[in-house]
């Protein structure tokens, strides 16, 4: 939190990624199985970055769009990373309001 008045407190920095196709897994939860196919990523108060993985339903459906645990795998630490980086660089850019 910053003690200056004119800055703003943002509570909360959060990107969507796409999990590209070689990276994707599957996870159960309640006996059925689920294709993860996007990340949400959180930076944390601290500066370090947290992950959740969403998927569908393998069966289709209109299941839920349930989160999971992402793997502790260093390609998708990488993913993390690269997605974080490139997020800072689009916001760093932006435009503001349209």
């Amino acid at each position: 939190m910053s003690d200056d008045p004119e800055t703003p407190e943002v509570s909360a920095l959060a990107i969507n990624v796409t999990i590209p196709e070689e990276l994707r897994w599957t996870d159960t939860r309640r006996g059925e199985e689920f294709r993860l196919s996007t990340l949400n990523v959180r930076l944390l108060p601290d500066g370090s970055l947290a992950a959740k993985a969403y998927g569908r339903p393998v069966a289709g459906g209109r299941g839920a769009y349930v989160s999971f645990a992402v793997p502790d795998r260093p390609e998708l630490a990488a993913l993390v990373a690269a997605a974080a980086g490139r997020a800072g660089e689009l916001w760093a850019a932006h435009r503001g309001p349209v």
